[in-house]
């Protein structure tokens, strides 16, 4: 008798708890939807930044690297007053100032968007390919359209004084991550 009454009981709870999952995880994938359209078009962010959003049951955490601290602030200040945020984590970097990394980001960022593949990429308003250097450490983010443009682009950031060249493009077929809702939030 006591089983069945477990049971039963299981039974009721499991539908209420499998619809209020499903329920936190549409309000996360709206949250992290209103993030990347907010953040996406911040007028200060440039190729040169990158930021990623993780959201999980209302819980935000910003990662990622920017050229200024005034941008972290602002990234961090725009998410917090989002409707849905219970909790901002606002692990963003600050790059450190530095004139050769300046350089090697020009540089780096003018191979890219200067080669025939990636023109319809450097006429966008919010280019898609990100290009973060830190202390002579350069890393690509973002999106590309297929596995080639990734190779291509590491090529052609390789060979222009760098410590080290790592790419983290993504392709648009790559689905963000499962369990919660990730996104980059890199202006496009």
């Amino acid at each position: 008798m006591h089983a069945r009454i477990v049971s039963t009981t299981l039974l009721l709870v499991l539908p209420f708890t499998v619809s209020a999952a499903l329920a936190e995880g549409g309000r996360d994938g709206r949250l992290t939807d209103d993030i990347v359209r907010a953040v996406g078009t911040h007028p200060q962010l440039t190729i040169f930044d990158d930021v990623k959003a993780q959201v999980q049951d209302g819980v935000v955490t910003l990662t990622g690297k920017v050229t200024a601290d005034y941008k972290r602030q602002d990234v961090g200040r725009i998410v917090g007053r989002m409707e849905g945020v219970r909790q901002l984590r606002n692990q963003i970097g600050v790059l450190p100032a530095s004139p050769f990394d300046d350089e090697l980001r020009y540089r780096a960022s003018r191979a890219i968007y200067t080669n025939p593949a990636f023109w319809s990429y450097a006429s966008m308003a919010r280019p898609p390919i990100h290009v973060i250097v830190e202390n002579g450490h350069v890393t690509l983010t973002g999106v590309v359209a297929s596995d080639g443009e990734r190779a291509l682009a590491r090529s052609l950031a390789t060979g222009l004084g760098e410590v080290s060249v790592t790419s983290e493009l993504r392709t648009e077929a790559v689905p963000a991550g499962s369990g919660s809702h990730r996104a980059s939030v890199n202006p496009r």
